[in-house]
């Protein structure tokens, strides 16, 4: 759903990201830095408890993820090599989010169900881009799905951020519990998405 904004972000960031290229600094560097930053963020502040810090410092970031690639091609850098790494490091990022709430809830707060919930969240948000990634590396496609990155992310930081400034923990929960469905159901359309053009493409 959000990658329909992704001409809007593009024109957004363009500024800034001109700016940094000034500065010397590398669209490497940006994307290295904003992963250190959601990862520590969410590996300290979930866990403690600050989820009204944690989820606030984390959407900034996020919201600026695709300021590398806009850097890279504007600087006539974009390639394979920062495709990589940038999808190499989302995992870094995503898996700390959950493994934070995962945390939080196996501690202080006290939940088990919504640990099981966020276990599944950062399972199945793990198989998700793999099945993609699979399928591309077989010359097939397998970018369909009702969950894609984007929309987990603003999904669950919105939910931390309002549980964190007060809401009732039910709306995490809740929130949760769509994700890890969500996220199953796009597993399961993009198997079957690669199954049909396996069957096609058989002799």
């Amino acid at each position: 759903m959000l990658s329909r904004f992704r001409g809007l972000m593009t024109r957004l960031w363009t500024p800034l990201a001109d700016a940094l290229l000034r500065a010397g600094v590398s669209p490497d560097a940006v994307t290295i830095t904003g992963t250190l930053v959601v990862v520590v963020t969410a590996l300290w502040a979930f866990p403690t408890g600050h989820l009204l810090l944690g989820g606030v410092l984390i959407a900034v970031f996020t919201l600026t993820d695709s300021i590398d690639g806009v850097m890279a091609r504007r600087a006539g850098r974009s390639g394979p090599w920062g495709a990589f790494l940038d999808s190499t490091l989302d995992r870094f990022g995503d898996g700390a989010i959950f493994a934070g709430l995962v945390l939080w809830y196996t501690g202080g707060g006290d939940s088990r169900p919504d640990a099981v919930l966020a276990l599944a969240c950062l399972v199945l948000g793990s198989i998700v881009p793999y099945a993609r990634a699979r399928a591309e590396g077989l010359g097939m496609t397998a970018s369909i799905g009702i969950a894609e990155r984007a929309d987990r992310l603003l999904a669950v930081l919105t939910a931390t951020i309002l549980v964190g400034a007060g809401l009732p923990g039910v709306v995490m929960t809740v929130v949760l519990a769509l994700l890890a469905v969500a996220s199953a159901v796009t597993v399961v359309q993009r198997m079957a998405t690669v199954r049909r053009q396996a069957r096609q493409a058989a002799p």
